[in-house]
């Protein structure tokens, strides 16, 4: 098993977690293990618009040199 130590933390943030443990009768340790597992085992779910706009931040502008217009439309068959 992998230990992990979290430095930083609120000193509310601690209390808050101590409470939730308390309420659901484990350790803090057990209760912040729980947390974890939980938000992990869930999938990240993101809308097709939100890959969209990934995608275009991503590529912002790369590979795509567009010419400047003409004034009038050529026809392409003469």
């Amino acid at each position: 098993m992998a230990t992990l130590t979290i430095r930083g933390l609120d000193d509310a943030i601690r209390d808050r977690l101590r409470l939730r443990a308390a309420t659901h009768g484990r350790s803090m340790e057990a209760e912040a293990r729980s947390i974890l597992a939980e938000a992990v085992a869930s999938p990240i779910e993101r809308s097709l618009a939100d890959i969209m706009l990934a995608m275009r931040e991503t590529l912002a502008g790369e590979g795509l040199e567009l010419p400047e217009r003409a004034d009038q439309v050529q026809d392409p068959f003469a």
